[in-house]
């Protein structure tokens, strides 16, 4: 079984604001992305940046068989959002866009405006086959590509690079502590007889702040002494499972030239030890040689006529 998180960049059908400017280069995104999938051959695939939902039903139909989709609700300022992408029927158990009681509202903007819903909706479902019971929950946290007044790319001065920069930690900060308030719900502090797994964008790297919000108690991380070393967090503890990447494949996107591991796959305890029992992880296509993707910078609109995505998918196989 193959699960797995992809970035689609800017699905969109064709003859809006953000997407592909015409319907043949919709057809050349589809064709790419297709053929991509039908290599990975996916159980279950988190996905995001689908600004249309009717265009993430137009990929499922280009694939053999029958797939499923669903996506959130919630979608951001550009109607993107996220979602799944199956060859198994999906159960959806939450849509989650507010922040969890205690959290309080961060700052937005230089007004002060108070933001307390996440960006893009936090997405879970649940898929059963008879083997085994998944419950996923797919996310797009706050981008690390800043977007300044009046939809500038470039900052007035340093300072203002700086607030805004703050502005867009504190958000991503909040949706990483309302995604583990997800997490919590779905491991229901019983990891250790349920298999979760967490699948999304980040937007920053495994040893970010933001990302090891996510984990719940240190100590045990995949690569660490305490690996394999039972103790009472183990129940609600999510394992980030890019140390078992290897090396040269470790990252999911090239920005301003610079590999990057943004796209994570986080697995509870149960589900950790299949695929480190019997599994693997990577990125990319499992049996690619390499991994070739296009160096992004800071205007989301330069490729927006572009075929396929600039993120590679990221995944765990295993034996159920």
């Amino acid at each position: 079984m193959l699960l797995g998180t992809w970035n689609l960049e800017n699905l969109y059908r064709p003859g809006g604001e953000f997407g592909p400017r015409d319907k043949a280069a919709y057809e050349a995104k589809l064709s790419a992305l297709a053929e991509t999938v039908r290599a990975l051959r996916p159980s279950l695939l988190g996905v995001q940046e689908v600004g249309d939902p009717a265009a993430l039903a137009d990929l499922a139909g280009m694939l053999d068989g029958h797939w499923r989709t669903a996506v959130s609700e919630h979608a951001d300022s550009r109607g993107i959002r996220v979602g799944f992408l199956s060859r198994l029927d999906l159960e959806v158990l939450a849509d989650v866009e507010t922040f969890p009681a205690k959290l309080r509202p961060v700052q937005g903007d230089d007004a002060g405006t108070p933001v307390a819903t996440t960006g893009r909706g936090l997405f879970a479902v649940r898929i059963v086959t008879r083997a085994l019971t998944v419950d996923a929950a797919v996310c797009h946290l706050k981008s690390k590509l800043l977007t300044y007044p009046g939809g500038r790319f470039q900052p007035r001065d340093e300072g203002e690079r700086a607030r805004v920069g703050a502005y867009a930690l504190y958000r991503r900060t909040a949706e990483a502590a309302t995604l583990r308030a997800l997490a919590d719900r779905l491991l229901g502090g019983a990891g250790l007889d349920r298999d979760v797994v967490v699948l999304g964008d980040l937007n920053d790297e495994v040893a970010a702040a933001t990302t090891q919000i996510l984990l719940g108690p240190p100590g045990s991380e995949l690569g660490t002494p305490g690996h394999g070393r039972p103790d009472k967090g183990d129940a609600t503890r999510l394992w980030n499972v890019a140390p078992l990447i290897p090396a040269e494949r470790r990252f999911s996107r090239v920005n301003f030239g610079r590999r990057e591991l943004i796209d994570h796959v986080l697995t509870s305890h149960r589900l950790t030890g299949r695929v480190t029992a019997d599994g693997e992880a990577g990125t990319g296509l499992p049996d690619a040689a390499g991994l070739d993707l296009p160096s992004v910078g800071a205007d989301p609109q330069a490729r927006r006529d572009a075929a396929g995505s600039d993120h590679a998918p990221v995944w765990i196989r295993f034996q159920p």
